[in-house]
């Protein structure tokens, strides 16, 4: 029997985690109302019950009668351990408030407040009643407790709702995953988002396929339910405990709250939490080891890849080229210049990166065009078309080095940009008439371009990131003949201003089919791949750690060619190592 009811939950299991890609707000659809009624009905149970066995529990809810408790039983095992038997109580409701990103703050509350405490508290409530009447149904209280005319029903709206209580879980690891991400401290993965509302609704399939072999391998190794309710409970407890913990910055540094009333959140925190701490530690043994087992593998793995991203930024800032290097190489950059375009692909929005200097170093020439792409995603739905480049050029005209920042929304996908080639060669044309617009100009050695603006567009010069705004001059687009960027706009709004003089245009017209030769010659995308090693007299640790471990994470996470959606034909990797 046990065989068969492991086996139905690893099924269930599989169900739910499949339906995750469909997206929190659609799973949130189809099952919310299964979870109303299910708190209705546990609601209307317990109150049955205080009504039938006797209304007597009520004054469990005076505090007297656990420091009573205490003081009967002393500081034995069991009494801890029937506290952490209480903890299982109070971890759904922890869990609820992991969903906060996924859901509007109101909601949460309204929900909380009105409908799952007052149905928790009469269920449990209702169960104490019907134990104190039956003891001999301790064991199996709750299902004992409903009445035979609804207890079907009531056992298939208990399982649907077991079902879907592990989606709060869910949805709350994958923003932990999106945040390590932005923060530098987990592997690459895809994020997935669902929802043009809401940002936080996301789904990360390589986790998701991760956590369903996860909760396999612990319902199908540990085959006991007291096992698993203990290592829940561990993991809610020690969740609680960093919480109020962290929320002691927050009122000290955000909050300015004073420190009599931080003194004073804390004491009561940890009046509650300690305790409860506690009991579950004492059965660490019990199941309590599978949370900090997975966490220490975590904690390994994001603190590893997170030393080794530190570092090799750090290495890519410290090596950038100055521009008085690329200056003193002349307009051919001491190299044989050959027909065709390069792209060279950087995470830098400023500077020259080092991997160039290492590719005209090992190799005797270089595309005619270099143009250093950088891809930035910035926290918007999307971007659109016409404002996603930034262009700006380096150095004289007679280098034909550019720089292109193309801006990304979380919706907008870079492998759908079938035309990003020839959307980014428009750019740098519309840039050049643009940019030969403002040589007409000699009373001043910066201009500003009126810009046409529409409903819903996005302000070109603060939607990028801060790099990206240090290329601007006190937070307005200026230009320059010599350092200029220009928001890529429709050819449409600026037709009226290319009205020059035929030498003007004659210049325009030379280097536009120049760039157009240089594109019929074939364009080369080159990618950099800073390989990260430990010295040699680096530790054992350090040693498996960066050469191993990191390298590991390295070779099964997502590539910069597949996130840039780089054709392989045209591809180019320049690697270099850098110990650390």
């Amino acid at each position: 029997m046990k065989n068969i009811v492991v086996l139905v939950a690893v099924i269930i299991l599989i169900g739910v985690f499949s339906m995750q890609h469909f997206g929190t707000d659609k799973v949130g659809w189809l099952f919310a109302p299964i979870v109303l009624i299910w708190f209705i009905l546990i609601g209307s149970v317990g109150a049955l019950n205080i009504h039938k066995h006797g209304s007597s529990v009520l004054k469990a809810y005076n505090p007297v009668y656990i420091y009573r408790y205490f003081r009967r039983n002393g500081n034995s095992s069991n009494t801890w351990t029937v506290l952490g038997g209480i903890m299982l109580s109070i971890t759904g409701t922890e869990a609820l408030f992991a969903d906060l990103c996924h859901f509007p703050v109101l909601a949460i509350q309204i929900a909380f407040t009105f409908i799952v405490f007052p149905c928790l508290l009469l269920a449990y409530t209702g169960q104490a009643a019907y134990i104190i009447s039956n003891k001999q149904h301790v064991n199996d209280a709750f299902y004992r407790s409903i009445p035979d005319a609804i207890y079907w029903p009531a056992f298939v709206i208990a399982t649907a709702a077991a079902i879907i209580a592990s989606q709060a879980t869910i949805s709350a690891t994958y923003s932990i995953i999106k945040q390590a991400l932005a923060l530098g401290c987990f592997p690459r993965v895809k994020v997935v988002h669902t929802s043009k509302k809401f940002l936080g609704q996301i789904y990360i399939p390589d986790i998701n396929w991760l956590l369903l072999i996860l909760c396999i391998a612990v319902t199908a190794g540990f085959k006991n339910q007291s096992q698993i309710g203990n290592a829940y409970g561990t993991a809610v407890v020690i969740v609680m405990l960093v919480t109020t913990f962290l929320m002691v910055p927050i009122m000290l540094l955000v909050w300015k709250s004073h420190w009599i009333l931080v003194v004073t959140f804390i004491v009561l925190s940890l009046m509650v939490e300690l305790p409860y701490f506690w009991a579950c530690i004492l059965k660490i043994d019990q199941g309590g080891w599978v949370p900090l087992v997975i966490a220490i593998a975590f904690f390994i793995i994001m603190y590893v890849w997170h030393y080794c991203t530190v570092k090799r930024y750090e290495f890519e800032m410290h090596s950038k080229v100055s521009m008085a290097w690329i200056l003193g190489l002349g307009p051919s950059l001491g190299l044989v210049r050959v027909p065709g375009i390069g792209f060279v692909y950087t995470e830098l929005a400023s500077g020259v990166p080092h991997i160039f200097s290492h590719f005209i170093t090992n190799l005797p020439a270089i595309h005619s065009v270099v143009v250093f792409v950088c891809v930035k995603y910035l926290p918007v739905y999307t971007v659109p078309v016409e404002e996603r480049f930034l262009v700006r050029r380096i150095g004289p005209k007679n280098f034909h080095i550019f720089r292109c920042i193309a801006r990304y929304g979380y919706k907008d996908l870079h492998k759908k940009d079938d035309d990003f080639e020839k959307m980014l060669f428009d750019c740098l044309t519309l840039f050049i008439r643009l940019e030969s617009m403002m040589d007409g100009y000699s009373d001043s050695d910066e201009f500003s371009l009126p810009e046409q603006r529409t409903e819903g567009s996005i302000n070109t010069a603060f939607l990028a990131d801060k790099t990206v705004n240090t290329m601007c001059s006190n937070g307005d687009l200026s230009y320059s003949s010599q350092d200029s960027i220009v928001p890529v706009q429709s050819p449409l709004g600026v037709n009226n201003l290319l009205t020059y003089s035929s030498q003007t245009n004659r210049t325009v017209s030379n280097e536009v089919e120049f760039l157009n030769r240089c594109r019929d010659a074939g364009v080369v995308h080159i990618l950099g791949n800073t390989i990260v090693r430990a010295r040699r007299d680096s530790g054992i640790i350090k040693k498996i750690s960066v050469d191993y471990l990191y390298a590991f994470m390295r070779r099964i996470c997502r590539e910069n060619s597949v996130m840039f959606n780089i054709p392989h034909e045209s591809l180019l990797n320049v690697g270099q190592i850098y110990y650390i």
